[in-house]
């Protein structure tokens, strides 16, 4: 194999950035905890519901780049691993100008389907129906923004600044969520709290900009069309764009056929838990926004020679996924009834905690599943994982459907679990065939998804406190034991008693 110098895809590098990312997403999520009880308290559970899915159709809005985004993440890593910089700024300008036609195409549709969506679709209590109206209105007028911000999202991440990215998202992460409270004290109607979410859009569109052209100066310099950029952005971005639509329709359009099947009240009970768990998938967001541009560097490096390198990058994202997840994952679910009673009342709890149970499941199965998407892609056939979703959408749609109409939002949970773990083996057999040498990691793969379906079924078994409390510590202090002696490398160790600020001589 090839020596490995690019600076972009060295492991201390890697592992900073995935650092950043974790605490770009992890802090918003800290103040979610804090500002969604208050949220509840003061619009109530049929307005909050509606909030989930506003919430909901924000991060869906990006869908709408027909995968540029990561296309351009992918294209503009391989034009710096064979070193040429100089396609770079004609293939940013012409991906984000159609990427800005999109968002505007994304605009119109939405703002026209929206009298259907609010009025046949979602089961709005009638004195809600005109102040949802004109806030899905105005929640299409963020489409552009959204889609916009993806792009130069992904072209900031081709160069490896998740520093600054994140001195963005931390800040633009804390107003959604703090954004609608400090809307509270004016008024408690949808409107102006989609209002808020919309500006904060905007701001975030001009942050991203400055910041790429101070990454890239020369792409700031003039608008430069190139139109031979098409054919590799809309090839490799159309397959991408059917994962990319797909999904996120699997992973979060439940809480939309909830409001549809069940009631607005119904997608709250699911949402509460569902976003506690949901937000915990930062930790594979943050390894796989690192290591899609790093694989995409290194297979162009490596050009179809022994891939050990990528085979390392695969096998060492499974892992961090795994040994991150499934700690925080576990005290979720032993303490989800306590944790949703003292966080947003009783009745929330008695309805969310067997959900939450499930979810945890299905959350680490779909964490660990990014790894090989992301390579898959990476290595040119995003084509394989979008067929693969486009056979699973009719069948997961039509057995929620079936799911909830016989067992409610518990139903949904399990349907999303089962959705998942397909998802995950079928795409993990994918990256087996592309890169043979991640075959090495399949044996322990297994033990580890047989060792964590078996605490996740023991942590359903106690009762009290004292009990719960005990088996976590237990299981916390085995499993880190076996980590750190067993799993981490002595560099690995090194580098994170470094960060912790404790001396280790070399």
């Amino acid at each position: 194999m090839p020596s490995v110098e690019n600076d972009l895809i060295r492991g201390g590098r890697l592992a900073k950035n995935v650092v950043w990312n974790l605490i770009s997403i992890g802090v918003p999520f800290l103040v979610a905890i804090i500002t969604i009880p208050i949220l509840i308290d003061a619009i109530g559970k049929d307005r909050f519901g509606l909030l989930a899915i506003s919430w909901m159709f924000v991060g869906y809005f990006s869908l709408f780049d027909f995968g540029l985004g990561r296309a351009l993440t992918v294209l503009v890593a391989k034009c710096l691993g064979e070193d040429r910089q100089e396609g770079i700024p004609g293939l940013v300008w012409t991906a984000m100008t159609m990427m800005a036609v999109l968002g505007v195409i994304g605009f119109g549709v939405i703002f026209m389907l929206t009298p259907w969506l609010v009025g046949s679709v979602l089961k709005v209590p009638p004195e809600l129906q005109q102040e949802t109206t004109k806030a899905f209105y105005l929640l299409s007028l963020s489409i552009p923004f959204v889609i916009i911000t993806v792009g130069l999202r992904g072209v900031i991440a081709a160069y490896q600044q998740f520093g600054m990215l994140t001195a963005i998202r931390i800040p633009m992460g804390i107003f959604t969520f703090v954004g609608p409270v400090a809307v509270l004290p004016f008024s408690t109607s949808l409107y102006p709290i989609v209002a808020v979410l919309v500006a904060g859009r905007f701001i975030a569109v001009l942050a991203h900009l400055l910041l790429l052209f101070r990454i890239v100066p020369e792409i700031g310099y003039r608008y430069r069309l190139d139109a031979t950029q098409l054919r590799p952005l809309f090839g490799f971005g159309g397959w991408m764009t059917i994962s990319n639509l797909v999904v996120p329709l699997m992973v979060s359009m439940d809480r939309f056929v909830i409001g549809a099947v069940l009631s607005v009240t119904a997608v709250a009970f699911y949402t509460t838990p569902f976003e506690v768990v949901f937000r915990l998938l930062v930790i594979p967001t943050a390894v796989m926004a690192v290591l899609l541009p790093a694989q995409s560097t290194t297979l162009a490096i490596e050009k179809g020679e022994d891939r050990g390198y990528s085979a390392e990058l695969f096998n060492k994202g499974l892992s961090y996924i795994y040994m991150a997840l499934l700690p925080l994952l576990l005290v979720i679910s032993v303490f989800s009834y306590d944790g949703l009673k003292l966080w947003v009342g009783e009745e929330f709890a008695a309805n969310g905690y067997m959900v939450m149970h499930w979810l945890v499941v299905g959350a680490l199965l779909y964490g660990l599943s990014q790894v090989p998407f992301s390579l898959v892609q990476s290595a040119g056939h995003p084509d394989w994982a979008a067929k693969l979703h486009l056979l699973e959408l009719p069948v997961y749609l039509v057995v929620l459907w079936w799911a909830l109409s016989n067992y409610g939002i518990l139903g949904a949970a399990v349907v999303w679990t089962l959705r998942a773990w397909v998802d995950a083996l079928v795409l993990y057999a994918m990256s087996l065939i592309l890169i043979p040498e991640c075959r090495t990691s399949a044996p322990g793969f297994g033990l580890s998804m047989l060792v964590a379906v078996v605490l996740f079924f023991l942590a359903t078994q106690f009762d009290g406190l004292l009990g719960k409390s005990v088996f976590v510590i237990v299981v916390l202090t085995v499993f880190s034991y076996i980590v750190w002696h067993h799993v981490l490398e002595q560099k690995e160790r090194r580098w994170l008693l470094q960060g912790l600020g404790i001396w280790v001589n070399r």
